[in-house]
């Protein structure tokens, strides 16, 4: 399949399956990163096991908005 065919099929898949393929798309771009990072053992395992609890349960993940929203309520602006 082509770029350009992708391109086409994306708007016509659910919030569901566009997710999946975002998550995929992170996957990809993001290996190594953990690696590669300046972290201590610490660190590292800490990361891992958070990232490991969200592969197991991503819906009690908070989207971003929820969060940024609620920071400019406390905030007052």
């Amino acid at each position: 399949m082509s770029k350009a065919e992708i391109l086409q099929v994306l708007p016509n898949l659910s919030a569901e399956e566009r997710r999946e393929i975002l998550d995929k798309l992170l996957q990809l771009e993001g290996e190594g990163w953990l690696e590669a990072a300046d972290l201590t053992d610490e660190e590292r395992r800490l990361i891992e096991s958070r990232l490991e609890a969200h592969r197991l349960d991503p819906e009690a993940a908070i989207p971003w908005e929820d969060v940024e929203a609620k920071l400019i309520a406390r905030s007052g602006r």
